[in-house]
């Protein structure tokens, strides 16, 4: 059973089913599945409260209490907790597609001069009905250009690609979005991407992902570096790609000098380096 709160379903007044004999609360439930409804939602420790996290529009989670406009919900891809506003949440087949490019759009007819509906961050989930033309069709009867979209069942082959993907995306604390994203939101899209399970946050990474190296190991692509508090990503034994406050962007970086950079602005050493 977790401990960290983060990945625990229970709030006092209802938990998961699972959960009985272990925590204490009012009820005890199975919980409702639910899919994000929108392009980019934060996900909140508490109502009205800071992101923790973000979730793309075709993410599953299940909803165990709504109340008051909020619902306490746990994400599918990680099991990560928190609430989401009620009116956020729809149901629906489980998606076909997502989308592999940085971003696209929705449209409301398989045309790209039709005024678009929404944007769609890389590695938002659809469900795709049929096609027309360069375009498919998704559930809800609007479109997204064919190109954009990857089967779900096609996983990347490297992760480092899909870090790549997210050059020069602006740096945004809680961030799993194109739009917005921060340095474990960056390793988690790129891993889910590939078909590899990643949890949420860097500590929770840095203790669950591949296997410990030794210090003077020499680095390969996709290997982890962890500081307290932040992790990147080796593009080669050299050079790696973080989201990062001080580029306040994805952007990349020596390793040595990044190394010397966190050191001296006073956020530790390297605490841990990881091999996929």
């Amino acid at each position: 059973m977790p401990t960290d709160r983060r990945l625990l379903p229970a709030n006092g007044r209802v938990a998961a089913t699972w959960l009985d004999g272990h925590v204490t609360s009012d009820r005890f439930v199975e919980g409702t599945p639910a899919r994000v409804a929108r392009p980019v939602l934060d996900l909140c420790a508490a109502p009205e409260d800071a992101r923790a996290r973000q979730m793309l529009r075709g993410e599953a989670v299940t909803v165990y209490e709504t109340r008051e406009g909020w619902c306490f919900v746990q994400r599918a891809c990680d099991g990560y907790v928190g609430y989401v506003s009620q009116d956020a949440l729809g149901t629906g087949e489980p998606p076909t597609h997502r989308v592999a490019t940085p971003a696209t759009h929705l449209y409301p007819a398989p045309d790209m001069k039709r005024r678009e509906l929404a944007w769609l961050s890389f590695g938002s989930q659809l469900r795709v009905v049929s096609a027309s033309g360069d375009f498919y069709e998704l559930d809800d009867g609007s479109f997204v250009p064919r190109p954009h979209l990857r089967p779900i069942n096609r996983p990347f082959r490297d992760p480092v690609t899909v870090a790549q993907l997210h050059f020069g995306v602006p740096y945004l604390w809680g961030g799993n979005s194109t739009a917005g994203i921060d340095c474990s939101g960056l390793v988690q899209a790129a891993l889910l991407a590939a078909g590899l399970d990643c949890p949420g946050d860097s500590d929770q990474q840095a203790a669950t992902l591949g296997a410990l190296l030794a210090e003077d190991a020499p680095l390969r692509r996709g290997d982890l570096l962890f500081w307290k508090g932040h992790v990147a990503m080796a593009v080669d034994g050299e050079i790696l790609i973080h989201a990062n406050a001080h580029h306040m962007g994805v952007a990349y970086e020596p390793v040595a000098e990044a190394v010397e950079r966190i050191a001296a602005a006073g956020d530790g050493p390297v605490t841990a380096r990881r091999r996929l």
